[in-house]
């Protein structure tokens, strides 16, 4: 018997990774235009982009059914003893929330839910740690305690391009809006507590690329190493050669880019650019 590692699809790991590492996602959903597309399923990225470019109603987002959980684990159940289920963070969905219920319905397999306090591929960086660990015969025990040692050194931050996103899905007024876009403000947002916060204003795209790497050099002259990732909604040369730039100056950090998929990309909207880090 063994440990299973589950998670969503807003850690947007590739689906020969996940093959590789047995990794089990459940996937969220996007609503557009009236129809419901399970993301990183039967909807691409790039096919998302396409379908809400232009000024038609903004996506909606919905969390799996705790039932779609509650099958995975029992269907887990018949060669496992126990499952990690890692998810987006609990202050920007109820995906956690549901996995816990899943698992107090579920007597056959012990589910340790695991909140990741963010999302996308740094999500995605816990989830291949922990398939890793399993994989090399790791219990819950130690590798939640691995998890738990790594969120302890990781940070992200996102910058958001156009600030109409966040205007259209009421996150900003219209005179906001109107002033940032005039100021060319691009705010930089992070988590804190769960939940996504503004961290500063930034006047220009470039300046606010700059800034997010001044903070990961700060904290790559504390680690003896560190691993990163680029994320990019849409601007995938753009993440390659902002990846070459900064890997130049940064011996002692490994890169990898991803991107910002259906559900994230609705919050966020389109040219959205992150950065996110973690010990190695």
């Amino acid at each position: 018997m063994k440990t299973a590692i589950v998670t969503d699809s807003t850690a947007y790991i590739p689906k020969e990774l996940r093959e590789r590492l047995s990794i089990h996602m459940v996937p969220l959903c996007v609503i557009i235009n009236g129809e419901t597309y399970e993301e990183e399923v039967d909807l691409t990225t790039d096919e998302f982009y396409d379908a809400v470019r232009g000024d038609g109603d903004l996506p909606t987002t919905s969390q799996p059914p705790v039932g779609r959980f509650a099958a995975l684990f029992e269907e887990l159940s018949k060669d496992h003893d126990e499952v990690i289920s890692i998810h987006l963070s609990s202050g920007i969905s109820g995906t956690y929330s549901g996995a816990v219920q899943a698992g107090e319905m579920v007597d056959q397999i012990a589910v340790y839910p695991f909140d990741s306090e963010i999302s996308c591929m740094v999500q995605g960086m816990f989830v291949i740690e922990a398939a890793e660990m399993a994989q090399n015969g790791a219990k819950a025990k130690e590798i939640l305690d691995r998890l738990n040692e790594l969120k302890e050194t990781t940070r992200a931050y996102f910058m958001v391009d156009n600030l109409s996103h966040l205007q259209r899905g009421g996150r900003l007024s219209n005179a906001q809006a109107i002033i940032g876009s005039l100021l060319q403000v691009k705010p930089l947002l992070h988590f804190v507590d769960t939940k996504i916060e503004p961290f500063e204003k930034i006047r220009t795209r470039k300046k606010a690329m700059k800034r997010i790497v001044d903070l990961l050099k700060e904290d790559a002259q504390k680690y003896e190493a560190l691993q990163a990732v680029i994320i990019h909604a849409n601007r995938e040369q753009e993440a390659v050669e902002w990846k070459d730039e900064i890997s130049a100056e940064l011996p002692n950090v490994s890169f990898r880019i991803s991107h910002f998929g259906p559900v994230i990309g609705t919050h966020l909207g389109e040219g959205s650019m992150g950065l996110g880090w973690m010990k190695k």
